[in-house]
């Protein structure tokens, strides 16, 4: 009887030990590569800016790489399963700005309040970061911020602005969906950085 049941039971056996030695999914993890410093003749601002993290809706405050399908439930919001941001956007799209303000203007950066004081505050609030599919093989990317530029001794608020911008996906997959999103905080960042230089006062 014992034997028999034994029999029985290993196929089961050998299933659960497959199981537990099947190596898991890989997951593909993306930023936004390496940043595409522009030549640009630098501003004749000498002030400094406290560049703030931005912020982003809970939604996209995580590391997923987020899509709709417009031409079956535009309401409806998925994520990648095995395709994942190294940082949560906002992070990414935070030091990327740091890093070209610094590289392309003569304004000084300070990414932290404690460290030293400010002239002016820029604060970035990340609405759209996603890929949209009209089809099935047809996508695009579309990013939505809001800047504020803020005069840090009297929290005036000098200007604010929103930016959007759209790129067509090469591919309708993940892969294609980060090249897109590059290209679009790429150029969109450049619009920021033109943006903050002639809305700097002049010294």
């Amino acid at each position: 009887m014992i034997k028999t049941l034994f029999l029985i039971l290993i196929p089961y056996l050998l299933s659960g030990c497959l199981a537990l030695h099947k190596s898991p999914s890989s997951v593909s993890v993306y930023d936004f590569g390496t940043p595409q410093h522009q030549n640009m003749q630098p501003s004749k601002h000498s002030k400094s800016i406290l560049i703030a993290d931005a912020t982003a809706p809970s939604w996209l405050d995580n590391h997923a790489i987020h899509y709709r399908l417009l031409y079956h439930n535009p309401s409806q919001l998925y994520t990648y399963a095995n395709s994942r941001w190294i940082a949560p956007p906002a992070a990414i799209f935070t030091q990327q700005i740091r890093d070209r303000v610094a590289t392309r203007t003569d304004t000084q950066v300070i990414k932290n309040s404690s460290t030293a004081k400010a002239d002016y505050i820029l604060h970035i609030e990340l609405e759209e970061f996603i890929q949209l599919f009209d089809s099935l093989k047809n996508s695009y990317v579309a990013i939505g911020l809001r800047a504020s530029l803020i005069e840090r001794n009297s929290r005036h608020l000098l200007v604010q602005k929103d930016f959007r911008i759209k790129e067509q996906a090469s591919t309708a997959d993940a892969a294609g969906a980060v090249a897109a999103l590059g290209i679009a905080s790429n150029q969109l960042i450049s619009e920021l950085i033109e943006w903050i230089t002639l809305k700097l006062p002049p010294n």
